[in-house]
């Protein structure tokens, strides 16, 4: 099937602190492989990424078969993949200034640090609020762009506590909720700090950090090489960061993939079930892998903010149309992993039928083979 690629540059006046009030433009990369007819007809897929990875890196990797956008295309879909402000291709506020990094991280980006400095805009860079008011530009842009009324959400790790609230609060716009590895507290805080909150706005990803994120737990896990294909499509959405760091043999420096610091809240226990429309309206599946410690705190943390549970989210909401799948030999980077493929058609199976295994409910294990059987 043919598929068209678009990017889009969507207007959108900024509630992050740092530019707030300012007209940017939010970056959306379109594959869409949904067949000509009535827009009626359309299907029409919004895919948010996590804390600390791109969406390109993340949906639209380009080695064999792992771009999970265009799987999507393919299968019929029109599929928006969308970056948050402080990600990719998307404005980064405060983050040009190498003294904004993590201090605990700042020896990553000496030169062109040369010591440890204090950051020059000292608080968080972005916070609940502002990723859900982005979320919510882009889902009208796509609405009126495409004449659809709802928008199917696949959103991965830390896009929980974006989409999950907003699919609470508009369901009539969400068709849909798929999450990969979502981050979730059981017991975190319910309302906002005053903003903006003191820290810092950069983090940063090293070569590393995707060593680290990429260890196997179970064999072949990950195919060779794949820390290097991340690596590099990492740099390629960040040209700035790829230019900082110590310099290696190569004459080339280290580089790093920055990211940016947010505050959370309105994403816990209570809210999920709030008036039962996850799992009612919006039919919601849950995906993670067994051998997620990112999701899943291993061991648990004292800081409830900080103490993650994948499960509790499935119990903790109320509506009857919900599944919870566990997949074998699998992390929280399954778009790298071996298991791609069977997130792949697990997503198409979901987003066509919003079933697993002919179920509307439940708990299961899907294994190596994409075969599924009932959650012990």
């Amino acid at each position: 099937m043919a598929i068209t690629t678009t990017d889009h540059a969507v207007p959108h006046t900024s509630t992050v602190p740092a530019n707030a009030g300012q007209k940017v433009e939010l970056f959306v990369r379109e594959h869409d492989g949904s067949p000509s007819g009535p827009s009626a007809d359309r299907k029409v897929v919004l895919m948010l990424h996590g804390r600390s990875v791109p969406t390109l890196a993340g949906y639209d990797l380009q080695h064999t078969s792992y771009a999970w956008g265009e799987a999507l295309a393919r299968a019929g879909y029109d599929v928006f993949m969308m970056d948050l402000q402080g990600s990719g291709r998307s404005p980064r506020p405060r983050m040009d200034d190498p003294c904004n990094v993590n201090p605990a991280q700042q020896a990553a980006v000496t030169p062109p640090l040369e010591g440890p400095r204090p950051p020059s805009y000292p608080f968080v860079l972005t916070n609940s609020q502002s990723d859900q008011d982005e979320l919510g530009t882009v889902v009208e842009y796509i609405r009126g762009k495409r004449g659809v009324a709802k928008v199917a959400f696949i959103g991965w790790s830390a896009a929980a506590f974006a989409m999950g609230p907003y699919a609470i609060r508009n369901p009539g716009k969400v068709e849909s909720l798929f999450l990969l590895g979502p981050i979730f507290p059981p017991k975190g805080p319910s309302n906002p700090p005053v903003l903006p909150v003191p820290g810092f706005p950069t983090h940063v990803l090293t070569h590393a950090s995707i060593e680290q994120a990429l260890a196997m737990k179970c064999p072949n896990q990950h195919e060779p090489g794949m820390v290097d294909v991340v690596w590099n499509a990492l740099m390629e959405n960040d040209p700035i960061g790829r230019g900082w760091g110590k310099i290696l043999p190569s004459g080339q420096p280290a580089g790093v993939s920055r990211f940016r610091n947010f505050v959370t809240w309105g994403w816990n226990t209570t809210t999920a079930g709030q008036d039962s429309v996850l799992g009612g309206s919006v039919p919601a599946l849950i995906v993670h892998g067994e051998h997620d410690q990112t999701a899943n705190t291993t061991p648990p943390s004292a800081n409830p903010a900080l103490d993650f549970h994948v499960p509790a989210l499935y119990d903790a909401i109320k509506g009857p149309h919900k599944l919870l799948v566990t997949v074998k030999c699998a992390g929280h980077s399954m778009p790298w992993e071996t298991q791609h493929k069977n997130l792949h058609n697990l997503s198409k199976y979901w987003l066509k039928h919003t079933k697993v295994d002919g179920k509307t409910q439940g708990s299961f294990v899907m294994d190596e083979n994409g075969d599924f059987s009932p959650a012990p």
